[in-house]
């Protein structure tokens, strides 16, 4: 089978001279029995590799098994990969079968390998060297017949130095290695992927297409891509959705991606949730107000103590600045002394706004035009 019937049969897009390289090793080591590890950045499409191995391999008719190593917690991985007995331990009611005895004969797919831990990587040691393994709870040595397939976007070899993953197990995994490139290194791969993304949501969501121009092109060529194929799709697809012009220009492209230098593509959101309602932003601001005026009278009154200022025209001057700022803050279901302070108004208005709603803090908080979370944070603050 030739590479561009093999990319139809998996959906691959793309004419990169990496990409067909790595396929063209897949095809080469199916008809072998040789343990494959297939690298590459997050995305791009390793978990394509196993199962066009497995499907040109002698074991095709047999059970292929794909198991997320980085998905299963540490203290269930043995039981997952290699069973168990029962009461093996709390819970473990009756014997199961694991992974490697249910692939026996056909494929096993290790995606995240490099997850695993350390004593799990023991196990799975003895397993490549000459197919033993041994279930949870039990004494007793099993066999498997398996191929393993692994993946992994870590880094083995400084995980390695680190004491993260075994030597030795790096080396039988690793008798052959795919690399898959990242979507950023595959040129023109960039524009039929995102072409086809575009024709299949346009499908899916009975739409028009979206369409770039050339400064949009350029755009997303530039940026990064660090979630490569599966962060294009999904970029894609919220174009395709939230877009009513199809016609996308450079403007909104960049209303997407945070900018071309920056990582993550982000999604303009005109729904934020801000702790600061408008009522507390006035209270910052007189409380403010207050403490400079605080502190003018503190520096005033040294001055004063020095004969640099006459006394009676300051006092006046602070009353007519006092009555500037002081309001009747009456509202319907509110009476506020103008004699407390900014802390003691804010404390009595919302013990009066708990106190009307018996306690209830949803309801205080929408009756002060505040959220939950914000009045919570406030009775806190004020010991209330």
């Amino acid at each position: 089978m030739d590479i561009n019937s093999i990319k139809r049969n998996y959906g691959i897009i793309g004419k990169s001279i990496d990409l067909n390289r790595a396929i063209d090793i897949a095809v080469q080591v199916s008809s072998t029995e040789i343990t494959t590890l297939v690298t590459g950045e997050s995305g791009t499409g390793k978990e394509n590799i196993p199962k066009i191995i497995h499907s040109l391999s002698n074991r095709k008719h047999e059970n292929f098994i794909s198991v997320n190593c980085g998905a299963i917690p540490e203290g269930t991985i043995d039981s997952e990969l290699f069973g168990h007995v029962k009461g093996a331990f709390t819970g473990a009611h009756e014997t199961r079968k694991g992974y490697f005895e249910v692939a026996n004969k056909g494929t096993i797919f290790l995606d995240e390998v490099g997850e695993l831990p350390m004593s799990t990587q023991s196990r799975l040691l003895r397993v490549l060297e000459n197919g033993d393994y041994i279930k949870v709870g039990s004494s007793e040595v099993s066999k498997t017949d398996v191929r393993i397939i692994a993946a992994t976007n870590v880094n083995l070899s400084q995980a390695i130095k680190d004491g993260k993953f075994r030597e030795d197990l790096y080396y039988r995994l690793s008798t052959i290695n795919i690399n898959l490139p990242p979507l950023r290194k595959r040129g023109e791969d960039l524009q039929l992927l995102f072409r086809k993304f575009a024709v299949d949501f346009a499908d899916k969501y009975n739409t028009d297409p979206i369409i770039l121009d050339h400064e949009c092109i350029k755009l997303i060529q530039d940026y990064n891509w660090p979630g490569n194929i599966r962060e294009l799709k999904n970029f894609v697809q919220n174009l395709s959705v939230l877009e009513k012009e199809k016609n996308i220009s450079k403007s909104k492209i960049v209303e997407y991606l945070s900018s071309k230098n920056q990582n993550l593509p982000i999604m303009k959101s005109n729904i934020e949730e801000n702790d600061f309602s408008e009522r507390e932003i006035l209270y910052k601001v007189l409380f403010d107000m207050k403490k400079d005026l605080n502190h003018l009278k503190k520096i005033t009154d040294e001055l004063i103590g020095k004969n640099k200022i006459n006394k009676e025209e300051f006092d006046e001057n602070i009353l007519q600045v006092d009555n500037f700022y002081k309001k009747d803050n009456k509202q319907e279901e509110y009476v506020i002394e103008q004699n407390l302070s900014l802390f003691e108004h804010e404390k009595n208005l919302i013990s009066k706004a708990l106190s009307k709603h018996s306690g209830k803090r949803k309801h205080a908080a929408k009756d002060l035009g505040i959220s939950e979370r914000t009045l919570y944070r406030k009775i806190k603050e004020l010991n209330l």
